[in-house]
């Protein structure tokens, strides 16, 4: 197929209109030749004569003159043949350019739409992100094509709106370890008499602000990193019981607990997963960090793992103050936290890299606001083993992990 010249740009309603000429008339052609056809086999069977029958035939302004029949029928076939094809083509000629207007007037109305999506676009293009096409009419391609559009558009928004809101957060947070930092240090040095108990305490409190960024970059980090392989894909995969992890969590956090006289029971029953290995013991130690640290004194944590055909679950859950089951899914948003569970530790983002690691294992998770108090998490994971090798009956270990407050402190 010949290209066009480069630099003749046609646009789709020419093209189109030139699409609807080529066919109308093609179409008027084809009829044509079809009439021709016809017709000539029509004379030649209307016209039958004997061989060497003799017709009387009187011209105007002539005698009548005796000719032979075929010689009449050729006569008559080559006038009607003459006459129909030069009618015929004109006919063709002027279909050609009344399909070609038709065209090129519905290709108008039709593709006005597609003016609105482009224009929209380009304006979208210039940083107004709350522009839509908001095409109305009847439920046809077109309005389909508007109607996804405005959902990517929307989908967009509220992406590129979370990430701005992450942006601050996280400027936020990071700006306030900064910001005690550099109030220590200048009221410090102001002080040309400062003691040297007054310097330690200074560096005692700017070493747990830089505690606390380096815990908040390290997080980031971590979240990045996981969000990175929810998208490509594990880059490490083994196989992992989630009931090796459950210990291990609660020795790292036995300190804490410990501050807070926190009573943390276990039913770990194996739940082999597959996955990878760190980042699943960085889930059960995130949601137990989060049940220690967001709880009441004397408060207690519950921490279960099992399996169901197809399927491992890891259930961790803590008392403490009541929560709206409303406001409850908003834990998943980056450092977001409920004000009745604030306790100026962690970094507020526990639950969002929980989330993250859970969608890495292609697995759900479900926060839930418990009646007395406190909230449960449910993760269901996708089990190592198939419904014959899942065990019907409980087996592993139970076990209650009591930690009292030290009451000589």
């Amino acid at each position: 197929m010949a290209a066009w010249p480069k630099g003749v740009r046609l646009g789709l309603r020419l093209r189109l209109a030139l699409a609807c000429a080529f066919l109308s008339a093609a179409v008027s052609i084809i009829g044509l030749l079809i009439s021709l056809i016809v017709v000539d086999n029509a004379i030649l069977g209307a016209l039958r004569f004997q061989e060497g029958s003799l017709i009387s035939v009187t011209l105007p302004g002539q005698q009548p003159t005796q000719l032979e029949g075929w010689v009449v029928v050729d006569a008559i076939r080559s006038n009607a043949n003459d006459t129909l094809l030069g009618r015929g083509l004109l006919i063709a000629l002027f279909a050609g350019v009344l399909g070609g207007a038709a065209g090129y007037i519905i290709a108008a109305r039709a593709l006005g739409p597609i003016a609105e999506v482009t224009a929209t676009a380009r304006r979208i293009s210039e940083g107004q992100m709350g522009e839509r096409i908001d095409l109305g009419g009847a439920h046809d391609e077109l309005r389909d094509l508007s109607d996804t559009f405005d959902a990517m558009l929307d989908r967009l928004d509220r992406s590129f709106a979370a990430q701005r809101r992450f942006v601050s957060n996280a400027s936020h947070e990071l700006r306030t370890p900064l910001a005690v930092i550099r109030t220590e240090v200048d009221v410090t040095l102001s002080d040309p008499d400062a003691s040297r108990e007054e310097l330690r305490e200074m560096g005692q409190v700017v070493l747990d602000a830089t505690s606390r960024a380096g815990a908040l970059v390290e997080s980031l980090l971590a979240l990045a990193k996981i969000d990175a392989q929810v998208e490509n894909g594990l880059s490490q995969v083994d196989r992992f019981d989630l009931a090796d992890a459950v210990p291990l969590a609660v020795m790292s956090v036995r300190e804490e607990a410990a501050e807070l006289g926190v009573s943390i029971h276990q039913e770990a029953e194996p739940a082999p997963v597959v996955g990878d290995v760190h980042l699943l013991e960085q889930l059960v130690a995130n949601l137990l960090t989060n049940a220690v640290r967001h709880n009441v004194h004397g408060g207690e944590v519950w921490v279960r793992t099992s399996t169901t055909p197809g399927r491992c679950e890891l259930v961790v859950s803590n008392s403490g103050q009541r929560l709206d089951q409303t406001t409850v899914e908003e834990l998943f948003t980056p450092f977001k936290r409920a004000a009745d569970r604030t306790t100026g530790k962690g970094t507020g983002l526990g639950l969002s890299i929980v989330r993250a690691i859970v969608l890495a294992h292609q697995g759900t998770v479900r926060l839930v606001a418990r009646e007395g108090g406190g909230l449960e998490v449910r993760v269901s994971l996708p089990s190592s083993l198939s419904s014959e090798e899942a065990p019907s009956t409980k087996s592993g270990w139970t076990g209650q992990f009591r930690i009292l407050r030290d009451r000589s402190s």
